[in-house]
């Protein structure tokens, strides 16, 4: 196996968030049990997704609210919410109030452009302004400026008994160096870099100069970094999805290696009119797993991830994929538990 140029210096994890439709709160009962967990395990970072009418977490900002009573270290992030479902001065508040509450622990990802299925949700969610909102990366740009502080209002001062501010309240004064952009597109990690954010790279890119994933995601990488102030120190984390099988028991092993063959098919070529490419899951022991993160190019360029949990697994099966994550990966590459 060879060496690693550094080792590993934050590990982190991703889910999603499933629960029955029936029966809601065992499910997001299962997702702070996972990060609890995940804490336990000496973990540094645990993230969820963001799903909007579907059965996973439409409301990451209060799931981590919630789980930011529960922990006491492990940062906590979204990968990502994308922000034309939101009203970015609005969620510049809510965000500041969890990292608040959070000690300062929250990490959140974004993305832009139109909402899923836009033809048939506008008329829900921007019943009379549809046609009007701005989905380019002027909406993240809004965002930035509320929670770095900027004025977002003329008014300030005392009126009778109530005092307003100018800038969004409370304001948190180091989220504005954790937060990052999901990008998946050279045009998306170069904005990010100018702008100064951190990059998110999951295991989903753009297939624009090439057809190969990790030469792809190479390019991201460096794109994000040339035109980052912080150059080669600009943060980077890189999300594939990994599922380590050292305690697995063999029914567990076929599952997961049966999850991985039927998602394989999209991983040879890119799909659809956008050309999106996806990462092959990588599942083996942490050895196995370990030697094929160091042939990745562009693992090597980075020293954080946040590796995702597979979508559709059992409780019992995320306790063994994470217990082997931080007894067995992460170690194998350099990691130490904090």
């Amino acid at each position: 196996m060879p060496l690693p140029s550094q080792p590993l210096r934050k590990l982190g994890f991703l889910t999603i968030g499933l629960f029955d439709e029936a029966d809601p709160r065992t499910g997001h009962e299962s997702t702070l049990g996972v990060i609890e967990l995940g804490e336990q395990l000496g973990f540094d970072s645990a993230w969820v997704r963001h799903r909007h009418l579907q059965y996973g977490i439409s409301s990451p900002v209060a799931v981590l609210a919630a789980a930011s009573q529960r922990t006491r270290r492990i940062e906590l992030g979204t990968a990502v919410i994308p922000l034309g479902w939101e009203n970015p001065l609005r969620l510049a508040e809510d965000l500041a109030t969890v990292d608040i509450l959070s000690g300062g622990r929250l990490n959140p990802g974004l993305s832009v452009g139109p909402p899923m299925h836009w033809d048939q949700v506008k008329h829900a969610l921007y019943p009379h302004t549809a046609d009007a909102e701005d989905f380019s990366h002027d909406r993240v740009r809004r965002f930035l400026d509320a929670v770095r502080g900027e004025p977002v209002t003329t008014f300030r001062g005392t009126e009778g008994f109530e005092v307003y501010s100018d800038r969004v309240q409370p304001h948190s004064p180091g989220l504005a160096r954790r937060l990052w952009y999901g990008g998946g597109s050279l045009r998306s990690a170069r904005w990010a870099g100018e702008n100064g954010m951190n990059l998110l790279t999951s295991s989903v890119v753009k297939a624009e100069e090439s057809e190969d994933f990790a030469e792809i995601q190479l390019a991201l990488i460096r794109t994000f970094r040339a035109h980052h102030p912080d150059g080669e120190r600009a943060r980077v984390s890189q999300g594939l999805v990994v599922i380590p099988t050292d305690s697995a028991t063999p029914s567990q092993r076929a599952k997961y290696r049966e999850y991985a063959e039927k998602r394989t098919p999209r991983t040879r070529e890119p799909q659809g009119p956008g050309r999106l490419l996806f990462a092959p899951d990588l599942v083996g022991t942490s050895d196995e797993i370990a030697e094929r993160l160091y042939a990745h190019a562009a693992f090597r360029e980075v020293d954080e991830v946040a590796f995702a949990l597979p979508f559709t697994f059992e409780q019992a099966d995320y306790v063994q994929i994470l217990t082997d994550m931080a007894e067995k990966l992460g170690p194998a590459l350099g990691w130490r538990p904090s």
